[in-house]
């Protein structure tokens, strides 16, 4: 395209955020309408009960600014308390003390505040008319609905995405009425319409019935934060995400400890390859698992990834030609989530997530309001003084990650990819695929994925048996993953010819538009 470009998980969504674009918005008003409309149509991954995380360049020629829109835990939880509860090992993900407190809806407003053109009732009017008059489910959504059913965890959760028990096949309407009128609440009342007054209440009181620690204050004092992103070096391109407490910086590590290696001697799908990946992605994760958190508790990883001859000391301690069994396990964290990405035709840039991370999040709804809240809370883990644990008014690691690419100070790319822990290793695989190996941008996020966790390669059914060969004769321990790894979107910027490029993962309903 020449003019703009949307990419998003879902076709709803990019053509509203083109909508957006033609009415006279900017590439932040584009991405919030269309994250608002995901909010609605995708109920089991994102939400206005979650969080989300946004980088924003102004005509593409300046460094990204970054945004942490996600929320804390209560101000009156506290390890001893759920220790009391019976509760030491880790917290259960439909409890209420996995509910932190959504962050989204605060992000929405000092984004559009900061950046955007058109009225805030204006973008949101699209996912309220979803909401009230119904939206056909993809095949996609659809696939992942009914694998995940059974996480719906109230009446009213069940009353409002499920039909007659069972989950919308391809092609059936839902509806969100109570959602529908909270939308129109913070329409009409702007962000006070979420954080104060009757939905507030109502969302409290639920969570206290169920034991909850979460208080009005809580949600009176919720305030994302414009923060400095932080910036790593990969074949001469500029890599930019969000600081701690996403796992951004581990995406980041795992590019520099590629550094150390002629990648690009390799084809992508050589087992070489995959194997160093693989290596990288362990040494990286150990450490985002020991140290990552909040960013006031993750001096320590900051420090390693700045220190150049430790990450070289890390590569030497790669084996080429065989798989580490020197690092414990990297547990599963799950996670669903949308991700999406605007270019205007001032080439205004904006790299968009939002979630409520495991599918249908905590699974419980509170009454009259529509709304899934995120179980975020359940990333934090009980060991007291480790930089995750859980303490008050405390963000938790998040694996959610925007990223963005400059090629001599003008953006080249501004990219997501999806999927939990597959995070840092897909935003490392899908850059070296463009950078070191020429994929196209479309061919990148097509490529079979695999990822390191719970002492196995997880590879998706399109890795060729060759290729698991080869990886179990330098010993690593292969599975098929049961459901795709992910998704992506990418939209690249040629700015000598004034050409968009756009991409969009076929792991998810969505589709790249331009104009």
């Amino acid at each position: 395209s020449s003019n703009a470009m949307a990419a998003t998980s879902q076709p709803l969504a990019s053509e509203t955020a083109i909508d957006t674009l033609k009415k006279g918005g900017n590439a932040m008003d584009a991405a919030i309408s269309a994250a608002a409309v995901l909010a609605v149509i995708e109920p089991t991954d994102t939400g206005i009960g979650g969080d989300c995380f946004a980088l924003y360049s102004k005509k593409s020629i300046t460094n990204p600014i970054a945004f942490n829109g996600s929320g804390k835990s209560p101000a009156n939880i506290s390890i001893n308390k759920l220790n009391n509860l019976k509760i030491d090992k880790s917290i259960p993900d439909h409890s209420p003390h996995s509910i932190t407190i959504p962050g989204a809806v605060d992000a929405w407003f000092q984004l559009h505040e900061k950046f955007c053109n058109l009225e805030f009732e204006e973008l949101i009017k699209p996912a309220i008319e979803f909401a009230e008059n119904g939206y056909f489910v993809h095949e996609r959504l659809s696939y992942t609905w009914s694998n995940n059913i059974k996480r719906l965890q109230n009446s009213f959760a069940k009353s409002i995405f499920l039909n007659n028990k069972q989950s919308p096949l391809p092609g059936q309407k839902m509806h969100n009425l109570a959602l529908a009128k909270v939308l129109k609440i913070i329409s009409k009342n702007g962000r006070k319409g979420f954080y104060e007054g009757q939905v507030t209440k109502k969302i409290v009181s639920f969570l206290n019935n169920l034991g909850g620690f979460h208080t009005e204050e809580d949600f009176f004092k919720t305030k994302g934060n414009f923060v400095e992103p932080i910036k790593g070096t990969y074949r001469e391109k500029d890599i930019f995400q969000l600081p701690p407490n996403t796992q951004g910086i581990i995406s980041l590590l795992i590019l520099k400890i590629l550094n150390n290696f002629y990648i690009s001697d390799y084809q992508t799908d050589d087992p070489d390859r995959v194997h160093l990946l693989i290596e990288a992605a362990k040494i990286a994760y150990f450490y985002r698992n020991e140290l990552l958190g909040d960013i006031n508790s993750s001096e320590l990883i900051m420090q390693i990834l700045n220190n150049e001859d430790f990450i070289k000391s890390l590569s030497k301690n790669i084996n080429l030609n065989k798989a580490s069994d020197s690092l414990p396990p990297i547990p599963s964290l799950g996670s669903n989530t949308v991700y999406l990405t605007v270019v205007d035709r001032d080439l205004n840039a904006a790299s968009f997530i939002n979630s409520i991370y495991e599918p249908f999040g905590s699974g419980l709804v509170p009454p009259e309001t529509g709304i899934l809240l995120q179980n975020r809370g359940k990333s934090f883990n009980l060991i007291k003084d480790h930089p995750n644990c859980l303490g008050p008014s405390k963000r938790p690691m998040h694996t959610i990650i925007p990223g963005m690419v400059f090629e001599k100070n003008k953006l080249f790319m501004s990219y997501g990819v999806m999927g939990g822990d597959y995070q840092p290793m897909g935003h490392s695989d899908v850059l070296s695929s463009i950078l070191d190996h020429n994929l196209s941008f479309q061919e990148a996020l097509d490529k079979p994925r695999f990822l390191p966790i719970n002492n196995n390669v997880v590879v998706e059914e399109s890795i060729s048996k060759y290729l698991e060969d080869k990886l179990i004769q330098k010993g690593h321990t292969i599975s098929r993953a049961t459901h795709p790894h992910g998704g992506g979107q990418i939209i690249s910027i040629d700015h000598k010819n004034g050409r968009l490029t756009g991409a969009s993962d076929p792991r998810k309903d969505g589709i790249a538009l331009g104009y």
